[in-house]
């Protein structure tokens, strides 16, 4: 990848099997209305996120790519859960179980990414599937109306990751697109 002097943004992730897909998308379109003031997210954007990197350089890009190719992972089970919404945030998610092969992933991400100069969130990891985003004044009406819409208990069946990718993200008039760098393979070693 050629920069030419800029900086890109980006955020490495695993991507979601096509039925995770195909259930989240069911359940975004059964839960929409015209005036429910959320900007739905694409499917084409849906991940779960390892680490966000932020504007990144081309010099670190050239680092991170060798480092995350010596990330070693047991392919591992992730299991979408119940759906939430982050107040604060003006977030509407799908929740991903925290299970200790997906920690591990993660932090063997965050060791590998580190060696190039990059940190790590403060927050802690909270693996989830962005749906849909509140914007402006009357956010927190939007998040509530969209809670009393749907029900607790949304059960996905668990899928097996693979890979893990890392992802540019671009920034457009109608929020961020994601296009795919670098893909990792997670295999047993």
């Amino acid at each position: 990848m050629v920069l030419t002097g800029s900086t890109v943004r980006l955020f490495i992730g695993i991507p979601l099997a096509a039925e995770v897909i195909d259930g989240l998308e069911r359940l975004s379109r059964s839960l929409r209305s015209d005036d429910d003031r959320l900007r739905w997210t694409s499917v084409d954007s849906w991940h779960i996120t390892l680490q966000f990197l932020g504007e990144t350089s081309e010099e670190r890009y050239k680092c991170l790519a060798p480092r995350l190719r010596e990330v070693v992972s047991a392919p591992l089970s992730i299991q979408v859960g119940e759906l939430g919404v982050f107040d604060r945030a003006g977030v509407f998610f799908a929740d991903v179980h925290v299970s200790e092969e997906l920690s591990q992933l993660q932090r063997s991400v965050i060791a590998a990414t580190s060696t190039c100069g990059c940190a790590a969130e403060e927050r802690p990891f909270h693996p989830h599937i962005t749906l849909a985003r509140a914007k402006g004044d009357n956010r927190m009406h939007a998040l509530r109306k969209l809670k009393n819409n749907f029900k607790p208990n949304v059960r996905f069946r668990p899928f097996t990751a693979q890979e893990f990718l890392l992802y540019e993200s671009i920034l457009g008039p109608r929020g961020s697109h994601y296009e795919v760098r670098e893909h990792f393979s997670i295999v047993d070693r």
